[in-house]
């Protein structure tokens, strides 16, 4: 059994340690600075739980030592913490970060490093650049990579169409951040919350619009080989306006906390959501134009005898996969790893990706 610590004792931190556990070949530490937090993690022969102040210049690397890997599952602007915490000790570290800077400190911090650094590994950033990585090799010349995610709830029933799926501080993010993009070839820097448009699928209508940090590391390694390559979030119609009226007209993009509380108390948050990935690629293969497209939707489902929703599901079935992959040596063992070089039929076998694999009369898409 493999030794690993999580930090964050959150929804995500939670499930990563329950996928873990229960396939008997991980011994997992969830860390988190609250007990209240830590007390809620699930009991499990292979769990254990310990308080920790990554604040700590010490307590870090003494609660990593001896470690096969530490995941972090915290708020991204503890990441880069953990990051260092990690190299220091000489672990490998895998994160669900969507910040672009930290990731760019986790490729600096992996260079010359004897052990993996590999960020960005849940849904968007993660699966989606699997995916879309996936598609443009098919290709002799691309065209154009549009990649849309959404975690939405089932039934929505406010103003917003929208209740709280994952992390608030990352959705926060998310909306206010610059976003990068391949613009007639050139990456550049967007603004979020821009270029809506509007889709359908499975005849339901979706907006969606410029977010940050979706693209991870795949704007640079497809940068001069597309002419267009971007990251939109996927809302039902009408989310969007409310959201820049909230940013821009109440100036809550420069009052974090007080935004934050506005959407920790009159959002609720639901167990019953659903995943939608759509990522459509265009370019010439053998002389012709072609598109092709992945189309996928994963749904809260029961997991080992636990309710999850579809972004716990998602998110923590990315990072324990990619983990699953490194432990086998199906990936490189030391310095920074790209999602894109993740190979998507190996993802989608292994017992953590399975989960991505449709239910029987809900194939994805890819024609």
């Amino acid at each position: 059994m493999k030794d690993v610590v999580v930090i964050g004792a959150g929804k995500i931190g939670g499930a990563i340690a329950h996928m873990l556990a229960g396939s008997g070949d991980y011994r997992v530490v969830v860390a988190d600075r609250s007990a209240d937090q830590l007390a809620k993690i699930e009991a499990h022969p292979a769990v254990s739980t310990r308080v920790l102040d990554i604040c700590d210049p010490q307590a870090l690397p003494d609660a990593l030592a001896g470690r096969f890997a530490v995941l972090s599952a915290a708020p991204f602007h503890l990441t880069g913490r953990i990051a260092q915490g990690a190299r220091a000790a000489g672990v490998h570290y895998l994160d669900l970060t969507e910040d672009v800077a930290t990731t760019r400190m986790v490729e600096g911090l992996a260079e010359g490093a004897t052990t993996a650094f590999i960020p960005q590994c849940g849904l968007a950033p993660g699966f989606i650049s699997i995916v879309a990585q996936d598609l443009a090799k098919r290709f002799d010349k691309l065209d154009s990579v549009r990649m849309r995610v959404g975690a939405l709830p089932q039934y929505p029933s406010n103003a917003l169409n929208y209740n709280l799926t994952w992390s608030t501080d990352g959705l926060i993010n998310e909306y206010i951040e610059p976003c990068e993009a391949v613009v007639e070839g050139r990456l550049i820097s967007v603004p979020a919350m821009e270029e809506r448009e509007e889709f359908s699928l499975d005849g339901v209508t979706y907006e969606a619009f410029n977010t940050s940090g979706g693209l991870g590391t795949l704007a640079k390694s497809l940068e001069g080989r597309v002419r267009t390559l971007n990251y939109r979030t996927i809302r039902y119609p009408g989310h969007q306006a409310i959201i820049k009226a909230l940013l821009n007209d109440f100036n809550l993009k420069n009052r974090r906390e007080v935004l934050k509380d506005l959407f920790e108390n009159a959002l609720p948050a639901t167990m019953q959501d659903v995943v939608i990935v759509f990522v459509t690629v265009c370019g010439w293969r053998e002389g012709r134009y072609l598109q092709e497209t992945y189309a996928n939707k994963v749904y809260a489902d029961t997991l080992g005898g636990r309710r999850m929703s579809a972004i716990q599901i998602t998110t923590a079935a990315g990072i324990a996969t990619v983990l699953d992959l490194l432990a086998a040596g199906a990936l490189p063992a030391r310095g920074f790893v790209r999602q894109e070089e993740i190979d998507l039929g190996a993802f989608l076998a292994n017992r953590f990706g399975r989960v991505y694999d449709p239910a029987p009369g809900r194939l994805p898409r890819a024609a």
